[in-house]
């Protein structure tokens, strides 16, 4: 593993990271548990309702004194535009190889010392709440844990659960996912719907196994 070198942020990048700063504490938004004290890990966060969930990230994670990453299409990162998108965490993804994406995010997390992924595990903001695999297949590909991140909106709350070692079974490790979720927001209908489809899977795969 090397070291990723502390990059000297352009104007830009430090100007928008203020903003969302001031934003975030503007609207007065308050954390509920904190980030593990590990060098890496995913953030599954869900629901992914608005434009305005990666501000609130942003600020809730700087609270922790954790830098998130995100990953986004290659073609973002070239020009005058490579240099902001690294600054505020953007791992590129190239779509086009033959590596798949999981394979290319695996790799940066072996590359780095430290890596925080947040990822919408919904996928898209028009989902009906149920979950992408993605997530689940970079923490298993990547060797990390799912730090889950849930959203209450109507209260200004955003919260991060303890690190869940994914295990071989994705139905298995989403259930537990869905069930923090649910102690969480037990009547949000996304996050029934999140466990509903872990039972689902649960019993698509069979048994879970023994704890």
């Amino acid at each position: 593993m090397s070291q990723e070198p502390r990059r000297k942020r352009s104007i830009l990048s430090r100007i928008v990271r203020r903003i969302i700063m001031v934003l975030y504490r503007w609207k007065g938004w308050k954390l509920d548990g904190h980030l593990p004290n590990i060098p890496k890990f995913v953030i599954a966060g869900a629901p992914h309702t608005s434009n305005w969930d990666f501000v609130f990230f942003i600020g809730a994670t700087a609270e922790e004194g954790v830098e998130p990453n995100f990953m986004g299409k290659h073609t973002l990162f070239k020009g005058a535009m490579k240099s902001f998108m690294l600054d505020m965490g953007g791992i590129p993804v190239d779509r086009t190889k033959r590596s798949n994406v999981t394979q290319q995010v695996a790799e940066e997390f072996a590359r780095r010392d430290r890596l925080a992924l947040v990822i919408a595990a919904e996928g898209t903001r028009s989902s009906n709440g149920e979950w992408k695999s993605g997530f689940y297949n970079i923490a298993r590909a990547a060797k990390v844990p799912i730090v889950p991140a849930w959203v209450c909106n109507e209260r200004n709350i955003l919260g991060f659960g303890p690190p869940i070692v994914p295990s071989a079974k994705y139905g298995e490790t989403l259930l537990e996912i869905a069930r923090f979720m649910r102690s969480k927001l037990p009547d949000y209908g996304r996050y029934k719907v999140l466990e509903a489809q872990a039972l689902r899977l649960v019993e698509e795969e069979g048994a879970p196994d023994d704890p």
